[in-house]
């Protein structure tokens, strides 16, 4: 499996320079679009997180900004004529749970009682753009592909949740990852 983007470094309409219209709570809420290609055939179902492992130095541990379970592929949309077979558009998070509600997102760090700043479903369990705040940050897209959906995950899930349910399948997830980088 491959991810790829139009991009390295993550455009300002999904981060830190996002447009007022772009953001709920003063943080950025339009998800950036990515490809997924060469996905085992037998996999019916994707899972990603988007973190940022710089965020340690400055906050203390790894900022979750978007985890997703349990997506299944045929829901996504196939161009036949495009060299990406998935594609996942810009906005996604925001539009997902009309589109495929039996897909779940999960909490990202904005609900972390240790920042506790915002309760907004929108903001807490929905893409949370990168904002740096001391110098440009490597921020990693991590992708897994299943035959079978994660149990027991439900919307606002933890990331740690995911983690142990892709643990506790009796299969070996198609995965792989991308840098992105996100500017100051």
């Amino acid at each position: 499996m491959k991810i790829s983007a139009d991009f390295t470094v993550i455009p300002d309409d999904f981060a830190k320079a996002a447009a007022p219209e772009y953001r709920t709570g003063g943080v950025p809420v339009i998800s950036f679009p990515f490809y997924i290609d060469d996905v085992s055939p037998e996999a019916r179902y994707l899972h990603w997180e988007f973190t940022d492992p710089d965020s340690i130095p400055v906050c203390g541990f790894e900022w979750i900004h978007w985890s997703v379970a349990n997506l299944p592929i045929e829901a996504l949309m196939f161009d036949f004529n495009d060299s990406h077979a998935l594609a996942i558009p810009p906005d996604f998070s925001r539009q997902m749970p009309a589109m495929i509600p039996e897909t779940v997102q999960g909490r990202n760090s904005s609900a972390s009682k240790f920042v506790g700043r915002e309760n907004d479903p929108a903001v807490i369990m929905r893409y949370n753009g990168p904002q740096p705040p001391d110098q440009d940050h490597a921020y990693y897209l991590h992708v897994w592909a299943t035959k079978k959906p994660l149990p027991g995950l439900n919307q606002g899930f933890w990331l740690n949740e995911m983690h142990h349910a892709l643990r506790g399948l009796d299969e070996i997830p198609d995965q792989t990852g991308i840098f992105l980088t996100g500017k100051v």
